[in-house]
C-alpha cells in the first residue's frame, strides 16, 4: 500500500526530479502578482525554489539530478507520430522565460541538471535510472506522471511530492493492476488523450489490465485475440474486434509510452553528487527577481546541512 512519504536521510539514494510537473504546478498555484524589479512574472519560480528547498532541507539527499522538458514539438516521438502532444497548447509567454531562470537556481544549488532537444525529461530520468541500478545506486523519481511509473525497480521509489505519497514496486502493481515492467504496454492499449496517444478505442483501464493479466504483454495480447471473446469480462467480443482493427495504432502507441534508456548523456550516479549552494549567486538570484528572506534563510540552512562539499 502506498504510503506517506518518510524519506531517509543522508543514505545514497539517486532522487531524480521531474522538474516541468513542479514548475507547471508553481505556474497555476502562486499568484502571477509574483514579479521582478522588471515586472516580468517569476510566480513559477518562487514555487519551484519552495520545492527544491523543501526536499533537500527535509531529505538533504547525497546526489540529485533535476530534468527539463524542451523538446515539445523535437522530440524523436514527433518523428514516430507528428500528431503526438499536438493537442497541448504552447506554454504562455510568462511562463516561458521562467524555464530558464529554474535552470539557473538548480544550479545555483548545487544540483546537477539536464535537458534534450530530441528527447524527453522522461527519457533522462529513465537512463539516469538504469544507470543507477546497474551500479546498484536505488532511485527516488520525484513526480506526478503515471507514465515514469514503468522506470521502478524492486529497490526504487516513485514520489509524488506533491501529495507527499511513495509508492514502491508492489504498490505500483496494486494501483494500476500491472507491474511496473508492464506500465508501457498498459498505456499503449488505453492510449493517452493528454499526450495524444491513440491507444484503442474500448479498451480502458480494467480491461487494459485484464488483457495483460492473461496474456502479459501487448505482443502476447495481439497473439491471442481468438480467446479474448471466452474472457468473462464486459463486451469482450468487442474489445477483440477493436483490437484487430487498432493493431497498428496499439504498436505505435507502445513506441511513444514507452522510455528511452539509453538516450546518450554523459553522465551516471557519480556524476550527480551535490555541491554546496552558492550562497552569492542565490542571494543575488533572489534579490533580482524580489524573493524575500525566508527563501535566503533556508538556502543558508540548506548549505549548512548540505552533506557533500
Amino acid at each position: 500500500m502506498a504510503r506517506a512519504a518518510r524519506l531517509p536521510q543522508n543514505r545514497r539514494v539517486l532522487y531524480l526530479v521531474d522538474a516541468s510537473v513542479f514548475i507547471f504546478r508553481a505556474w497555476y498555484s502562486v499568484p502571477i502578482e509574483f514579479v521582478d524589479r522588471d515586472g516580468n512574472p517569476v510566480n513559477a519560480v518562487h514555487g519551484f525554489a519552495r520545492f527544491l528547498g523543501d526536499l533537500l532541507e527535509r531529505v538533504a539527499p547525497t546526489h540529485v539530478a533535476v530534468a527539463f522538458d524542451e523538446s515539445l514539438e523535437t522530440s524523436y516521438r514527433n518523428e514516430i507520430y507528428p500528431a503526438y502532444k499536438a493537442n497541448r497548447e504552447p506554454a504562455p509567454a510568462e511562463l516561458k522565460g521562467q524555464f530558464a531562470l529554474c535552470r539557473q537556481l538548480v544550479r545555483a544549488l548545487g544540483l546537477a541538471e539536464f535537458g534534450s532537444s530530441r528527447y524527453e525529461a522522461d527519457d533522462i530520468i529513465g537512463t539516469l535510472t538504469v544507470r543507477a541500478r546497474a551500479e546498484g545506486v536505488p532511485v527516488t523519481i520525484a513526480s506526478r506522471d503515471k507514465d515514469l511509473t514503468q522506470l521502478v525497480g524492486r529497490q526504487d521509489t516513485y514520489w509524488d511530492a506533491v501529495a507527499d505519497v511513495r509508492y514502491g514496486y508492489d504498490d505500483i502493481a496494486e494501483r494500476f493492476g500491472v507491474v511496473p515492467e508492464r506500465m508501457a504496454d498498459f498505456l499503449a492499449l488505453m492510449g493517452d488523450a493528454v499526450d495524444n496517444i491513440p491507444g484503442v478505442p474500448g479498451v480502458g483501464r480494467k480491461t487494459a489490465a485484464t488483457l495483460l493479466k492473461h496474456f502479459d504483454t501487448l505482443p502476447g495480447v495481439f497473439e491471442n485475440l481468438a480467446a479474448i471473446p471466452k474472457l468473462k469480462f464486459r463486451n469482450a467480443a468487442f474489445v477483440a474486434q477493436s483490437l484487430e482493427e487498432h493493431r497498428e495504432a496499439a504498436f505505435l502507441s507502445r513506441q511513444l509510452t514507452g522510455i528511452a534508456c539509453d538516450m546518450p548523456l554523459v553522465a551516471g550516479p557519480g556524476d550527480l553528487e551535490r555541491r554546496a549552494p552558492d550562497l552569492a549567486a542565490i542571494d543575488e538570484f533572489y534579490e533580482r527577481l524580489g524573493f524575500g528572506r525566508l527563501l535566503r534563510e533556508q538556502a543558508r540552512r540548506i548549505a549548512r546541512g548540505c552533506p557533500v562539499t
